[in-house]
């Protein structure tokens, strides 16, 4: 299966059982979102920065696509999606809402979105997740975890791959999204040499335990 990066939070995810896409953006961040088919298309939360299902067309196996946005147990195809409550700020919600963390398991092998998450994981939360092969992170702070936030999360959650997303890039707008760390304070912060690469191609699940966690910044395909 491969993972590619589309931009800011939303990525397409490609297994032998379909498509995926992770929050589709609208053109308030600074860019427009290429053109999208998916058989699945996850949503984190409501802001129009990760909500545009209607940009995301179909695929030649589906109608429409299936969206998910609340927690829950879902099986679309053989794509089995896990959706697990959060918030989208340090206070419950009180400042931002919800945001809903997936799973989401292709060909095998785990990829874990957290979509804007803006808190520290609890135990009990992490107890329910299975080992995760590949983490995707926000690491841009301000609306999400900022570069420590985001290493803790993955200290606790022991992926076998990184990828961070939700930072500041010079194509956002920087109206809102300026005060946001890049990627380079979050390569900084943890400490660890990234792996550049346009995708992530797996052929299935790894082991955390067997194998030091890999950091990747995939190339987002913003056009």
């Amino acid at each position: 299966m491969d993972i590619q990066y589309v931009g800011h939070s939303c990525f397409r995810l490609r297994g032998k059982e379909g498509l995926v896409i992770t929050d589709p953006y609208g053109s308030s961040v600074g860019f427009p979102l290429p053109k999208l088919s998916a058989d699945v298309v996850t949503i984190s939360h409501d802001h129009t920065d990760h909500n545009q299902i209607q940009a995301v067309k179909s695929t030649t196996s589906r109608e429409k696509p299936f969206v998910i946005d609340q927690p829950g147990e879902y099986e679309v195809q053989g794509i089995s999606v896990y959706g697990y409550p959060s918030f989208h700020d340090n206070s419950k919600g009180a400042e931002r809402g919800r945001n809903v963390m997936f799973s989401i398991f292709l060909d095998d092998v785990h990829i874990l979105h957290l979509g804007d998450l803006g808190h520290a994981l609890d135990d009990q939360v992490i107890e329910n997740i299975p080992e995760v092969d590949v983490l995707i992170v926000p690491v841009g702070g301000v609306y999400t975890l900022d570069p420590a936030g985001a290493v803790e999360a993955i200290s606790r959650l022991e992926p076998s791959y990184v990828i961070p997303m939700h930072y500041k890039t010079p194509q956002h707008d920087a109206g809102v999204y300026g005060e946001m760390a890049t990627v380079e304070d979050f390569v900084q912060k943890y400490g660890k040499q990234p792996k550049m690469m346009d995708k992530l191609t797996l052929s299935g699940p790894s082991s955390a335990e067997e194998t030091e966690t890999q950091l990747v910044i995939l190339e987002a395909k913003t056009a």
